[in-house]
């Protein structure tokens, strides 16, 4: 990768060159999903979870004006010790807002698509979230880049599909409609994040890692596009669909009152509900996080394996 606005960390780039298996992580989750000091803890967590499964992690940030593939120990630290008002703010960088970020010289932490997008641009095919992001509960115009990216950008990415306050049937139409096929992960129907069901039956479902390998490899050769992986979480950390439906409409309703919206609204939305399930919903956004870390590095190795 010769771009020089990109930094590639030296361990990601021995995988590289070595062809070991490499997994992308967002950093939004740690600079803006979760307090100090659980962020910090959650970024080494999902990191080591992908080091357990036998793949490299590479979290991905703006950092000093770079696009960093990796981070080192004291940069993840500082992101995550940010919230507390220590240093240099990392203001939530989609696809759309790198340009600037660069140029002021500057910090900021990824959301889904800048890290698909930059995961992509240096060759890597895996990216581990949480949720993606898509379209807004009684809002069918707000709409994330998260999926308009996802269109664009050959990656397998692996999610508990989209968060849970979002429409989640328009966001499934919508990525029908722009050609990310979503594939459940041994289930046929749609994660709700929080829950494991959400009643939206899917069309793909795969029973295995070495089955979505397969999957992936033949749709990056037909399409410039991603694949979302839906993998459910874990059944001891889900919660009750009714406790985070009230949550998520209250929420909703507080965002309104305060006429909170564009890039303020989803971490207004997520420590709201946070707040009315007493932190359980932190509790089981990192259960799923790590599971999707631990199958994204597995998923890494298996395309790998496949034969050329």
């Amino acid at each position: 990768m010769s771009d020089p606005r990109f930094r590639v960390h030296e361990e990601v780039e021995a995988a590289r060159q070595d062809g070991r298996p490499i997994v992308a992580l967002e950093s939004t989750i740690i600079a803006h999903g979760l307090p100090w000091p659980e962020n910090y803890e959650i970024g080494r967590a999902l990191e080591q979870a992908v080091r357990d499964h036998g793949a490299v992690p590479a979290t991905i940030a703006v950092v000093d004006g770079l696009i960093a593939v990796g981070l080192y120990r004291d940069e993840l630290e500082r992101m995550a010790h940010a919230q507390t008002g220590a240093g240099p703010a990392w203001p939530k960088t989609g696809v759309a807002d790198l340009a600037a970020r660069l140029a002021a010289g500057g910090h900021g932490a990824t959301t889904v698509s800048a890290t698909a997008f930059a995961a992509a641009r240096v060759g890597l095919r895996v990216f581990s979230t949480g949720g993606i992001g898509g379209v807004h509960r009684g809002d069918a115009a707000d709409v994330s880049s998260d999926l308009t990216t996802l269109a664009r950008t050959s990656i397998a990415v692996i999610s508990s599909g989209m968060k849970a306050i979002l429409d989640l049937p328009r966001t499934l139409e919508m990525l029908e409609t722009l050609g990310v096929p979503v594939v459940g992960f041994k289930t046929a129907e749609l994660p709700a994040f929080y829950t494991r069901s959400s009643g939206l039956g899917l069309e793909l479902s795969v029973d295995d890692v070495a089955a979505a390998a397969r999957l992936c490899r033949h749709h990056f050769a037909l399409q410039p596009s991603a694949v979302l992986i839906a993998n459910p979480i874990p059944k001891a950390h889900a919660l009750d669909h009714g406790l985070i439906e009230h949550a998520v409409e209250a929420a909703i309703q507080d965002a309104e009152q305060r006429k909170i919206r564009g890039k303020a609204l989803t971490p207004h939305l997520l420590g709201y509900v946070a707040k009315a399930t007493n932190k359980r919903s932190l509790q089981a956004n990192r259960a799923l996080a790590i599971a999707n870390a631990e199958l994204a590095a597995e998923l890494a190795a298996a395309l790998l394996a496949l034969p050329t």
